[in-house]
């Protein structure tokens, strides 16, 4: 019965710590948020019953709105928050759940966020069709601050966005292992969409060309910490983050951990077992040998320690400007990203 307890005070402890972060990463912009919710939601019906539908599903899988918040932040950094940065946080939200109604159709997913996807209980077309309207919105929404600028920026991330969706379509049929390829894949596909929201964020709030850059650069480091979490989420067990292990190896993905073990080591024959995956030859037992050799060859050790090496690097970035409770936030943000469990 103690140990019962004690695994119960435990959870608790560790769900009140991180919501103590996420308090310390929104307490600067609250105000910001719940203006940025109405704009938000606000776009978010339609007189066809269909779509809203859909769309209504859209708006209550709202998650944690890590993007969102990153602009506000971004902007609230070089001072007030106008309404321009409020567009910027909407259009990138919508732009993300895009994203999230294709890559469900193009990897097949039954569930987004413990429901239903929306391919799965509508069908291919409809996802599709939604994720394009959103698109749309998204960009029309980046038209309202008329920045063109801002506008730029969206567009840039559409384009990274597919980029790196057909450099890792390509990375699957292609023999070479290598964490260039890697990197090259994630920041395209992950960290273009957070430095798009820095870049967007700092230019809604007028900021110099150089704080432009450096912000873009802070969203890049911090969108790759937040790809390697994701990967190295695929070693754990299902009942930890409801995310089945080796997941990315049955969609014929080799991730930083895996990549590391096999370069590391030198092992030919894990290395011909690693290419049946690209290839989709690879069977249940395979994948569960190169799984389990990547955690015996020390990969995801050596994939946190890298994301914690970007990490460190973006909060370096912030080191020039003066101490703040937006400052705060933001290194509050970087370690949410790293600490998160989902």
């Amino acid at each position: 019965m103690a140990q019962i307890c004690v695994c119960k005070l435990e959870n608790y402890s560790t769900f009140s710590s991180k919501m103590d972060v996420l308090q310390q990463i929104v307490q600067p912009i609250e105000q910001e948020m719940a203006h940025y919710e109405q704009i938000y939601g606000s776009f978010l019906t339609h007189r066809h019953a269909l779509l809203n539908e859909i769309l209504q599903q859209v708006a209550r899988r709202k998650g944690k709105m890590m993007r969102p918040m990153l602009v506000l932040l971004s902007a609230k950094l070089f001072g007030e928050i106008g309404e321009n940065t409020i567009f910027s946080a909407a259009a990138f939200e919508y732009f993300h759940n895009a994203s999230l109604l294709h890559d469900d159709v193009v990897d097949s997913s039954d569930e987004r966020r413990g429901l239903p996807s929306v391919n799965a209980a509508f069908g291919n077309k409809a996802a599709v069709l939604v994720g394009d309207y959103l698109l749309a919105l998204s960009l029309k929404t980046a038209a309202m601050t008329n920045n063109p600028q801002v506008i730029s920026v969206v567009s840039d991330a559409a384009q990274g966005l597919s980029d790196g969706e057909l450099l890792q379509l390509r990375s699957v049929c292609n023999r070479e292992i290598s964490e260039a390829v890697y990197y090259d894949i994630i920041r395209a596909k992950t960290a273009a969409l957070f430095s798009a929201c820095t870049q967007a964020g700092a230019l809604t709030a007028a900021a110099a060309d150089d704080d432009v850059q450096r912000l873009k650069m802070f969203g890049e480091l911090v969108g790759i910490c937040f790809q390697i979490k994701d990967d190295i989420f695929d070693y754990m067990s299902d009942a930890q983050i409801g995310k089945p292990t080796g997941n990315d190896m049955r969609e014929g993905k080799l991730t930083l951990p895996v990549i590391h073990a096999l370069t590391a080591s030198g092992d030919e024959a894990m290395m011909a077992v690693a290419r049946r995956v690209k290839d989709g030859t690879a069977d249940a037992r395979q994948i569960d040998e190169l799984v389990d050799f990547t955690l015996r060859q020390g990969g995801i050790d050596y994939a946190a320690a890298a994301m914690e090496r970007h990490a460190q690097q973006a909060k370096e970035l912030l080191s020039v400007y003066a101490d703040s409770s937006v400052k705060s936030a933001l290194f509050a943000y970087v370690d949410y990203v790293v600490g998160r469990n989902f």
